[in-house]
C-alpha cells in the first residue's frame, strides 16, 4: 500500500513542482496561488523515510546502522547528502552575558570582543 506522498513522488518523478491550491480540511477554505514546498517535503520519499527514522532513533547513528543494515560511513554520507539538499538554518548559540562579562573581567577577551558578543545576543 502506497501513501499519497509516495504516489505524488512517483507521479512527479522527483522533479521540482509547486503547490497551487491549499484546502484547509476542517473549514473547507481554499487558498490559490503558487506555494513552494517546505524543504523537507522536497526530499524524495526514501530520504524522508531516512530522516524520520533518524529522528525516531534520536539521532543515533549506531541504531541507524542496524535499521538500514549499512555502515557508519554510509549513514554519515547519506546524512551529509540530505543536509546538502536542505537549505539548513544556521543557529547562533545563545550568548551568556554573565560569561562574557566574566571573560572581559578576567582579561580573556577585549572590550571590543565583549561588545561584539553582546551585540550579537540582542537578536
Amino acid at each position: 500500500m502506497t501513501s499519497d506522498w509516495q504516489e505524488l513522488t512517483r507521479m512527479t518523478g522527483d522533479k521540482e513542482f509547486s503547490i497551487s491550491r491549499v484546502t484547509l480540511k476542517q473549514s473547507g477554505i481554499s487558498i490559490e496561488g503558487e506555494f513552494d514546498l517546505p524543504p523537507m517535503a522536497k526530499l524524495g520519499y526514501d530520504d524522508q523515510v531516512f530522516v524520520a527514522e533518524f529522528i525516531r532513533n534520536h539521532g543515533s547513528i549506531k541504531q541507524m546502522e542496524v535499521a538500514f543494515g549499512v555502515s557508519y560511513p554510509t549513514i554519515k554520507a547519506r546524512l551529509n547528502r540530505i543536509a546538502s539538499l536542505l537549505n539548513l538554518v544556521q543557529i547562533e548559540p545563545v550568548v551568556d552575558k554573565e560569561q562574557v562579562l566574566s571573560m572581559l573581567e578576567n582579561g580573556e577577551i577585549s572590550v571590543k570582543e565583549a561588545v561584539e558578543k553582546l551585540k550579537g545576543s540582542d537578536g
